[in-house]
């Protein structure tokens, strides 16, 4: 099994990335799984202190989970992975039966900061893209499938998505094999992670 993992900060395009790689790879071969998924459970928490959390700190990662989520994977067998809400600021009681796939691509922001992740991976990926560019996303996404409103959004950037961003998921760059700028015509780095991708199948 080939492990690739695929970080950046929040709204640098990481989901555009995966999509562009998956396009060429046959579907039954490739999983994904995302770190936002395991977000630790916080069912000792009201909903009032949930809000409160800081969700860009990698202490809100269930890492371990994680990683032994992987392995189990790259053992052969299946997972049942976490399903988070986004509007109650928890975990659920649902999970998704995910199963051993060729390729497994791991997404997500802080997963280039876990030494025990990072180290699972065969690929590294970064995706970067300007700080301008990642508010305007993160604003768009959030109002419009995650219920906040702008100035929750706005105060959330400059009180914890920034700060973590500077101290946590930028340096985990320096981790990375590969790294994507964040536009439409990043096509030659995709096109050399999709040959590294078929070179390690075949």
């Amino acid at each position: 099994m080939l492990i690739i993992g695929i970080a950046g900060g929040t709204g640098s395009g990481k989901t555009t990335v995966v999509h562009q790689i998956m396009k060429e790879l046959p579907e039954a071969e490739v999983g994904i799984i995302s770190q936002d998924a395991y977000y630790k459970a916080n069912d000792h928490l009201s909903y009032d202190e949930r809000t409160l959390i800081n969700y860009d700190h990698p202490r809100a990662i269930d890492f371990e989970l994680l990683s032994s989520h992987l392995k189990e994977l790259k053992g052969g067998q299946s997972i049942e992975q976490p399903v988070y809400s986004y509007v109650h600021h928890n975990r659920t009681n649902d999970f998704i039966l995910t199963h051993p796939r060729k390729v497994m691509i791991v997404e997500g922001i802080l997963i280039l900061a876990n030494p025990q992740l990072r180290d699972m991976f065969d690929i590294k990926i970064f995706v970067h893209a300007d700080s301008d560019e990642r508010l305007i996303r993160r604003l768009k996404r959030d109002i419009a499938d995650r219920g906040r409103d702008m100035e929750e959004v706005l105060s959330r950037y400059q009180s914890t998505l920034k700060p973590m961003h500077e101290q946590f998921i930028e340096p985990s760059k320096a981790f990375a094999d590969i790294i994507i700028p964040n536009d439409t015509y990043n096509t030659v780095a995709i096109d050399i992670v999709r040959t590294v991708i078929n070179d390690k199948l075949s």
